[in-house]
């Protein structure tokens, strides 16, 4: 079974010749220490290092559908001024934050100033970096990619991007959810302009290429739920989420949408499987319970993710505890164990590799390290 057979049927919870092998990544932070535990220097990044050197599926992809629906260009990552141990810098999304320098270690960013204040800013965003009609969205050899994706033996995924995380990156939480409160209109003309922007890029492509899999980033619940109401969710992004999950699968052939999203997602995993996103990751299990959403869902909603970071600190019992407690989930299918999000510094490299030789035994895929 080749890997685009593998997560094919394993995302429709039908058995397969073993589980699909992903993982999400580590800290930088996290890397630089497991080079002074025996990792070889060789190894970097924060995807790559893992993928690299355990062999993770993730090794294992050609050449995809690679558009740009978003930010074109993005802007300039820049350091605007040096203050002692932080630094002021301006990120891709264009706001001004305040961080630790990252050699001092990892630092949530104190943030200044947003790219989108007002109306105004909107309108400045939207005619200069979000037009769709840039030919810089579809890569020269789209036709190739698109004849490729016919027949790999990979998955092919495209990105979606957002219809809330990155308006939310522009905005901030804070202005984004006033603005929900006080011009519902504008909200839903941001939603509306990233919606018709992506459709019109797909639309260049359509019924020329095979995709599997659609992508999309919103990164908006936290530890007690979302920070957007249901019922403003379901008015201002279902019918947006419909109108394109139901494009990629008319035209393309599209029959999974997955959705990044951490923080407890539970209020909304109905909402989003109504909208045509069935596949949840990486659901954090401090905050998520899988169990509850394969007793709502069954194998309609398949699942990535869920072994909790925590038990990677604690040591091997608690690796094996973990373990444990998803086997069922396992062993019904439509589940593809990984770490909850990416590996945190407090991490040992004796304990992933202890994490990852459990897995490949559970999972049914032989072990290698370099």
């Amino acid at each position: 079974m080749n890997h685009r057979e593998r997560l094919l049927k394993c995302l429709k919870g039908k058995q397969v010749d073993r589980i699909p092998d992903f993982e999400f990544g580590a800290w930088e932070q996290t890397i630089k220490r497991w080079h002074s535990e025996g990792l070889p220097l060789e190894y970097n990044g924060e995807d790559s290092a893992i993928d690299q050197y355990f062999h993770t599926d993730n090794i294992e992809f050609g050449p995809s559908i690679s558009i740009n629906v978003g930010l074109l260009p993005s802007f300039e990552y820049k350091i605007l001024e040096e203050k002692g141990d932080h630094i002021i810098v301006q990120n891709e999304d264009g706001a001004i934050a305040e961080i630790l320098r990252p050699e001092l270690g990892a630092s949530i960013p104190k943030y200044l100033k947003y790219v989108i204040e007002n109306r105004k800013d909107w309108i400045k965003l939207r005619d200069e970096r979000l037009n769709p009609d840039d030919e810089r969205r579809l890569p020269k050899n789209i036709d190739e990619l698109c004849k490729l994706s016919l027949s790999a033996d990979y998955p092919i995924i495209v990105n979606c991007g957002s219809l809330y995380g990155w308006i939310r990156n522009w905005m901030g939480v804070e202005k984004l959810s006033y603005a929900l409160y006080d011009d519902l209109k504008w909200v839903e003309e941001m939603m509306e302009h990233l919606t018709m922007l992506k459709l019109k890029v797909l639309e260049k492509i359509a019924g020329k290429c095979k995709i599997d899999l659609a992508w999309w980033w919103e990164d908006m619940c936290y530890k007690s739920g979302p920070l957007i109401s249901p019922k403003m969710f379901n008015q201002l992004m279902v019918p947006r989420y419909k109108r394109v999950t139901e494009f990629l699968k008319r035209e393309m052939g599209c029959e999974f949408n997955l959705v990044d999203c951490d923080g407890n997602i539970h209020q909304l995993v109905g909402l989003w499987f109504e909208g045509g996103i069935n596949v949840m990751f990486p659901l954090e299990s401090a905050h998520t319970d899988i169990y509850k959403i394969s007793k709502e869902y069954g194998k309609k909603v398949a699942m990535m993710g869920g072994f909790d970071k925590r038990a990677l600190i604690k040591g091997k019992s608690a690796i094996d505890k973990e373990w444990e407690r998803l086997l069922p989930i396992i062993k019904r299918g439509g589940f593809i164990p990984h770490v909850d999000h990416r590996v945190p510094p407090d991490v040992s490299f004796d304990n992933y590799k202890y994490y990852r030789k459990r897995k490949c035994e559970i999972i049914g895929k032989e072990y290698k390290e370099n």
